[in-house]
């Protein structure tokens, strides 16, 4: 619950949005969740649909970082797939599979079958039950899905390793894809304006598979329609793509506050993000929370100093916390982000 003491806090994150921060501020992708003994505790006595869609399971995890963690945002609990669940597709989280599409996009008929999103009740209420425990200076991330990754997995069912079917829609149905594109956009950002509407204060659009594409590809099949997306986004915004070193000249575009890294970009030599003035998030590679303590907290200050050359740095994963990573390493490197000064 919120504290007296909390409400003249600033917010860490925020400010660093602002380029007024004086430390780094320090949160995980996939924090409300998985590794936690509290969220696996949750989790053997709820499904996952029950968890993503009634808010009082979905605030209670939400939250369960701030406490256990000390990190200096919260991230929405909810999935990649919220979104399409309310366009008609009709979505399952196996234990071992992931999510399951039982009715995927194969044809350009299946777009008469899908609606535009009216309204998720649940997100709604699950914000503002979220807003209502954390202390004023922890703000709220809310997140989508960009267009290209929500795609592949409707195309797919579900999880891919290859996205044949995803890669064969782009390549020899180019009007189709472009269509089903526009559909999504049109809808993340109406998806967009209803967290924002409930209390987000930060926005992070997660084109987690944008990285299969070629940069020529990237840039003209997909580009288009996260820009569409980030102009439509008046919150401060965080653009992810893994797998992304490829992509980081075509990244220079994108309007996005703050960009994502994945940890195959290297922050401390590239020479086109540095000189770009743009934001960066990252990028410790997720095995170093594996390792013994002296040198994870050696990768964890060759992040923070290589963090320095660019005007704004929010430390985070390059990826996803690893789902069987100890809590005493995670909360090792938010104390250690919070000991450091720029």
């Amino acid at each position: 619950m919120k504290q007296e003491s909390d409400t003249d806090k600033p917010s860490p994150l925020l400010k660093a949005f602002q380029g007024r921060n004086k430390t780094v501020p320090v949160w995980f992708m996939r924090q409300a969740g998985r590794f936690l003994p509290e969220y696996r505790a949750l989790r053997e006595k709820h499904s996952l649909e029950e968890m993503f869609t009634t808010p009082e399971l979905a605030a209670e995890v939400t939250c369960m970082p701030i406490d256990i963690l000390g990190v200096d945002a919260a991230i929405l609990f909810a999935d990649i797939l919220t979104l399409p669940a309310g366009l008609g597709f009709d979505i399952t989280f196996d234990k071992k599979r992931g999510p399951l599409i039982a009715n995927p996009f194969e044809k350009e008929g299946d777009l008469d079958r899908l609606h535009a999103l009216d309204d998720v009740p649940h997100i709604r209420r699950t914000i503002r039950m979220i807003n209502e425990k954390l202390p004023e200076h922890i703000p709220l991330i809310g997140f989508a899905g960009a267009p290209f990754t929500v795609l592949s997995y409707l195309t797919e069912g579900g999880s891919s390793t290859n996205f044949r079917k995803t890669l064969r829609l782009l390549t020899s149905s180019p009007e189709v894809f472009d269509s089903l594109m526009e559909f999504l956009t049109d809808n993340t950002i109406k998806y967009y304006e209803l967290q924002r509407d409930a209390g987000i204060k930060v926005f992070q659009l997660f084109d987690t598979w944008a990285g299969i594409l070629p940069r020529d590809i990237y840039t003209e099949r997909v580009l288009p329609y996260v820009q569409k997306i980030l102009h439509h986004i008046d919150l401060p915004s965080i653009y992810y793509i893994k797998n992304s070193r490829h992509l980081v000249n075509a990244l220079m575009e994108v309007d996005a506050n703050i960009l994502s890294l994945c940890s195959n970009v290297n922050i401390r030599k590239n020479k086109v993000l540095q000189q770009s003035g743009k934001g960066i998030q990252g990028n410790l590679f997720p095995a170093y929370l594996y390792a013994d303590d002296t040198t994870l907290i050696r990768a964890v200050d060759d992040v923070l100093q290589a963090g320095r050359r660019y005007r704004v740095h929010v430390f985070n994963l390059g990826q996803g916390i690893f789902p069987d990573t100890e809590v005493s390493k995670a909360k090792l490197v938010v104390d250690r982000v919070h000991e450091f000064h720029k």
